[in-house]
């Protein structure tokens, strides 16, 4: 099961990375480029807040996950 959270997190990685360029250069970028004022509005919520909140948590999550910060019997040093 530890193994599976090991893969799962690369999984999280790799979909962060996506995320990022997704919500960049499909989302963000086109609306900016309109010149629409609703449109640049909401490009830039997309660049400034969402991508960085959706991109790290995903990315922090499969990283502890490498980490093994979520596994079963984690070895407490006392």
């Amino acid at each position: 099961m530890n193994n599976l959270k090991k893969l799962l997190g690369i999984v999280w990685i790799i979909l962060a990375i996506y995320t990022a360029y997704f919500s960049i250069f499909e989302l963000a970028i086109p609306k900016i480029s309109t010149g629409q004022q609703e449109d640049l509005v909401f490009g830039i919520i997309i660049l400034c807040i969402l991508t960085p909140i959706i991109s790290l948590g995903l990315g922090l999550f499969g990283y502890y996950s490498l980490l093994g910060e979520y596994n079963d019997n984690k070895d407490v040093v006392q």
